[in-house]
């Protein structure tokens, strides 16, 4: 849940990046903020903090924002949060509705199936432009990567294996060199993020995801462009398995506390 911060009261004070938005490494001092909001304006850090709050499930889907509410509680003016409503509604993350206000993005199984689907053809076609074009330090990148997964998967770290995940596939589709190809990704990314920590989180799922991701890798590698674009739309397909087997897995749990509670 978003927490309380002194609220900004405009001129110098509204330029500062809220406490609330503060991560470790963020600067503290004048110069260092200034440098920071030359590179990226206070609606973008407002949307930042948005974005990772909803993919964290801190604010959940269905939820209704209040950009009165966020401005208080983010410690700013009310124009970047509205600034930031829009951006997070074109990236896939909220919904806007006239009259009623602004919620949290909230998707469907049929939805999830056919994002799955659109990921899996684009993915296809990412798989087999990256055996074509990928470069000797791409590989490392991307095997370096791998192994990140593969540590936090030994970890059972869930959450840090979930976020490489997101940062491979999004450097993946990066190489391919195709802008339009990459915001649409970005989206369909995160609609699916209601699922994402779920499916990921089921007993022995990170070991063969893993493996799934040496193997794309490992086609790219060798340039068989074909197989590449094959293993990537059989790892996404699979993904969708996956969230199929835990949403049965929790009306499962759900079924049995029910009758233990009736008994």
């Amino acid at each position: 849940m978003l927490k309380p911060t002194t609220a900004a009261r405009g001129g110098a004070s509204s330029r500062r990046p809220p406490e609330a938005m503060r991560r470790p490494g963020m600067p503290r001092n004048g110069a260092d903020t200034i440098a920071l909001l030359q590179s990226n304006s206070l609606p973008a850090l407002v949307e930042k903090e948005l974005e990772r709050r909803i993919l964290a499930g801190d604010l959940p889907a269905g939820g209704k924002l209040s950009e009165a509410t966020v401005a208080t509680l983010l410690g700013v003016s009310r124009g970047p949060v509205r600034e930031a409503f829009r951006a997070l509604e074109a990236s896939g993350l909220v919904r806007l509705e006239k009259n009623r206000g602004v919620f949290v993005r909230q998707v469907s199984v049929a939805e999830a199936d056919e994002i799955y689907e659109v990921r899996a053809v684009l993915d296809e076609f990412v798989g087999r432009r990256v055996a074509q074009t990928a470069t000797e330090d791409d590989i490392r990148d991307l095997r370096a990567r791998v192994e990140r997964m593969e540590r936090a998967a030994a970890r059972g770290d869930v959450d840090a294996y979930a976020a490489t995940n997101l940062e491979f596939h999004d450097r993946l589709v990066a190489l391919a060199g195709n802008e339009k190809l990459l915001a649409t990704y970005r989206r369909l990314v995160n609609e699916l993020h209601l699922y994402r920590r779920a499916t990921l989180g089921q007993s022995g799922t990170l070991p063969v995801s893993t493996r799934e991701h040496r193997d794309i890798v490992d086609r790219i590698a060798s340039g068989q462009s074909a197989a590449a674009g094959r293993a990537l739309f059989d790892h996404v397909m699979a993904s969708r398995e996956r969230m199929h087997r835990a949403r049965a897995g929790t009306r499962a749990s759900a079924a049995g506390g029910a009758s233990r509670k009736l008994r």
